[in-house]
């Protein structure tokens, strides 16, 4: 019988003082409901990326430390994780995407943005969309992966939203352009490990209406061969991620919009629009 899911998010302090290295810890929650009131009190736990410098706990205090119970209106979610690499999966939208042999491309880490920040729009008149997807995280340092050990390294999952810039996608072959903006990249609202992924509603909701969704089934390329593709030709490191394709209907955003990505068994990542 699997072991039950559980949450693991990386979390600022409400009290924190200003530095210019703001508090981050990391917490855990145990609880199948999670609007329940035990879904709402999380215990302060170790890095789960040890090696990552990016990482680690702030520095311990009254009330922040390992193995003490904060409540969730104590803290304001981060990603849950800082990433060193992001990969996302190209032509991952269905079984048509199998028909030529997998591809990646590489997201900036300054892209990334956690739940409710701002996505920030640069041009009015750019068609930019966002992508609601099942994103990996990585635990453990991984290279040459087989399709029976691939899911050693996953730590668990997490929501991703690949931002796009359809615009400078069309100009730019390499995507940096229309991918790697600032802000481009929200992740979110925390990991869920052990989540039995290979079948879970994927969908966005613009402004309040609820897009058309699809499942991760619709996925042309599974979890263990997007590992074992990246694997082949790098070492994954924890605290990588890796977005695996957007299977579901989309829209064109627009300053003052609001979007939320949302996966079964994971959640709801919601972030603003905003212009710059």
């Amino acid at each position: 019988m699997p072991e039950a899911s559980y949450r693991i998010a990386r979390v600022h302090p409400k009290d924190a003082k200003d530095s210019p290295i703001p508090e981050q810890f990391f917490v855990r929650n145990d609880a199948e409901d999670y609007d329940s009131p035990e879904g709402q009190k999380w215990t302060i736990i170790d890095s789960p990326f040890p090696t990552s410098r990016a990482n680690q706990n702030s520095a311990s205090r009254e009330g922040w430390e390992i193995n003490d119970v904060v409540s969730q209106d104590q803290f304001d979610l981060l990603a849950p994780c800082a990433p060193t690499n992001i990969f996302g999966m190209a032509h991952n939208t269905g079984a048509p995407g199998r028909a030529i042999p997998p591809q990646s491309f590489h997201k900036a880490a300054s892209s990334v943005i956690g739940p409710n920040q701002a996505i920030e729009l640069m041009s009015s008149d750019a068609r930019v969309e966002p992508e609601a997807e099942l994103t990996i995280v990585i635990g453990k340092p991984a290279k040459n992966l087989t399709l029976d050990n691939a899911r050693e390294v996953v730590l668990g999952v997490t929501i991703g939203n690949d931002v796009t810039d359809r615009d400078a996608q069309k100009a730019d072959e390499l995507w940096i352009s229309a991918k790697s903006p600032d802000t481009f990249t929200p992740l979110g609202p925390w990991i869920v490990v052990g989540l039995e992924d290979q079948d879970l509603e994927i969908g966005i909701v613009h402004n309040g209406e609820a897009l058309e969704t699809s499942t991760t089934q619709n996925l042309g390329w599974g979890v263990e061969e997007i590992l074992v593709y990246h694997s082949e030709f790098l070492t994954l490191q924890p605290g990588d991620v890796i977005l695996t394709g957007f299977p579901a209907t989309s829209r064109r955003i627009a300053a003052g919009d609001e979007v939320t990505c949302k996966i079964q068994g994971i959640g709801e990542l919601t972030n603003p629009v905003i212009a710059v």
